[in-house]
């Protein structure tokens, strides 16, 4: 089977790498960045393109020669990207997580006949599709939350946070509100807010905060609160309130010496090269994500730990590993035939199927990224 991977930066590298180690797949990769993909191209057999996948005749012209593609592109072009994927008649694993509802796409996907897996990464991603399986396991899902976030292993004042994707995604998380679902229905939490410390194994006490991760959770499981919350180690919340609070994060120009500076802009200067996470620095992944309902008159809990670290062997990072090799496993998903609804599918609709889940553990546990399960009374 032909794959074409679009996007090769920290998360599209890994994949593209993924699929072309396998004998299965022939991989082509595009980017408008000839050196991350001449990167590529000198370690694995993968067919490249120089393109501007900005341009959606460009992307369904060298998708012509491909059965599958994996959407790794920036989010603020994600969607137009996945419809000239859609339109060209092309099942896709997208992992773009752009703003738009990917449901506008639905009616076009079975239209065309092909498959869509979108929000196939970590969290949303195996977020979703484990929410989505402990749902599926019970009568009445009375709470889900998932505690999610990549952090540096290695702690350096005054931050000690490396951010492990775009740094501009990572300061919307402390402005952009947050939806979360109480009594069964959609309310809006300020960023930064609901503040709780919890202890990890091989970590220890980490701080949480609610952030916009749920996504399509908010519309198909039905739940009486729901929740996602992101994680740092502890005082990030509060020095990020004082950024914030002090104007730090503001969009709206200011004038300095005759100058008009935006503080977000300044702030993204002085903060992103801090905050890079370089080649070789080993960062982690820590996930926890919580089920709770009824079956047939018993109170069950639902909980799946995962603890990933940056491989030494494929100098990969773990927000890379656990990202991408979720969007691979899907690819070898949809390419075994065991999965193929038609249409647009969030991951928790592959939740819903016991021998998908599996399917999807399996693959991710063979490259040693490793989901602990529990399940108790309550």
């Amino acid at each position: 089977m032909k794959i074409l991977v679009l996007g090769t930066g920290l998360v599209g590298g890994p994949i593209a790498a993924d699929l072309a180690r396998d004998t299965n797949f022939e991989v082509g990769i595009a980017d408008i960045n000839p050196v991350k993909m001449n990167m590529l191209g000198e370690k694995y057999p993968v067919k490249t393109y120089c393109c501007d996948l900005k341009n959606p005749d460009m992307v369904k012209e060298i998708i012509k020669e491909y059965d599958m593609a994996v959407n790794a592109v920036p989010g603020f072009m994600g969607f137009s990207t996945l419809k000239a994927l859609t339109e060209a008649g092309k099942n896709v694993v997208d992992i773009a997580f752009f703003p738009e509802d990917m449901f506008l796409l639905d009616h076009l996907a079975k239209e065309k006949n092909v498959t869509i897996v979108s929000d196939m990464g970590v969290a949303p991603g195996m977020s979703h599709l484990l929410t989505g399986y402990g749902a599926s396991m019970l009568d009445k899902v009375e709470k889900a939350i998932i505690y999610v976030g990549g952090l540096p292993k290695i702690r350096q004042w005054p931050y000690e946070y490396k951010a492990v994707f775009s740094p501009v995604d990572v300061l919307e998380e402390y402005t952009r509100s947050a939806r979360v679902i109480e009594n069964g229905k959609e309310i809006i939490k300020s960023a930064l807010s609901e503040a709780e410390l919890i202890d990890f194994p091989k970590i220890g006490t980490l701080e949480a905060f609610v952030s916009d991760g749920l996504r399509s959770l908010t519309k198909t499981i039905p739940a009486d609160y729901m929740v996602e919350k992101t994680l740092r180690y502890k005082g990030h919340i509060e020095l990020m309130k004082i950024f914030r609070e002090s104007g730090f994060f503001d969009t709206k120009p200011v004038q300095i010496q005759g100058q008009w500076v935006s503080p977000l802009e300044f702030t993204s200067k002085l903060l992103f090269p801090k905050w890079k996470l370089e080649e070789g620095e080993e960062d982690i992944t820590v996930m926890q994500i919580i089920v709770e309902g009824q079956k047939n008159g018993r109170k069950l809990r639902f909980t799946w730990n995962l603890y990933d670290t940056y491989d030494k062997v494929t100098e990969t990072h773990s927000m890379a590993r656990t990202t991408g090799y979720a969007a691979t496993a899907a690819v070898r998903l949809l390419a075994s035939g065991l999965y193929a609804q038609k249409g647009v599918s969030a991951p928790e609709f592959i939740g819903k199927h016991p021998e998908c889940v599996q399917y999807m553990l399996d693959r991710l546990k063979e490259r040693g990224i490793c989901y602990q399960e529990t399940k108790e009374d309550i």
